[in-house]
């Protein structure tokens, strides 16, 4: 961020290509539409690269500060659409398949990604796929519930101890 914050081009390139895929997945879960999912994330490389001096690492990760500005973003044009009267429903959102490394695999190549999986292992298996199922593949709680053929509470209760035991693991 400190060479993006200097107007290094190259920093901008390198940024885009760790994280564009998690981003534009991001946008396109909220938007459903491909086009509009690609001018917002187009305007979030251009928000990071004018503010990334703003960029404070003590209060959130890169990644973390970048997803944030997709998600606000996303939801600002959403309301842009719903102005202009396009309705689009976000339960009729289709699963949309990538064909680049998955968000747990971008996520592996930096430090906080690392220390994320090592926090993840430490889980018991049913918690870790469970958690990985519902924030890196985007399934809904009662998703998983249908598909593990369990009850709602129980996936729930599962991943609220797992996400509570991450935390603990990821403060030390």
């Amino acid at each position: 961020m400190g060479r993006l914050a200097a107007g290094d081009e190259a920093a901008l390139g390198e940024l885009y290509r760790r994280t564009g895929a998690k981003l534009f997945g991001v946008c396109l879960r909220i938007l459903n539409d491909r086009e509009e999912a690609e001018d917002v994330l187009q305007d979030v490389y251009l928000t990071a690269w004018r503010r990334a001096d703003s960029f404070d690492a003590g209060r959130a990760s890169p990644i973390t500060w970048l997803a944030t500005i997709a998600r606000n973003r996303s939801i600002d044009r959403l309301r842009q659409i719903g102005r202009r009267g396009g309705d689009r429903p976000m339960e009729e959102a289709a699963e949309v398949a990538e064909t680049g490394p998955s968000a747990f695999d971008r996520l592996a190549e930096v430090d906080e990604g690392r220390r994320l999986g090592d926090c993840l292992r430490t889980l018991d298996e049913r918690t870790r796929e469970s958690i990985a199922a519902a924030f890196f593949g985007g399934m809904t709680y009662e998703q998983l519930a249908a598909g593990l053929s369990v009850p709602l509470g129980t996936i729930k209760s599962r991943i609220r101890r797992g996400l509570i035991r991450l935390k603990e693991c990821l403060s030390q």
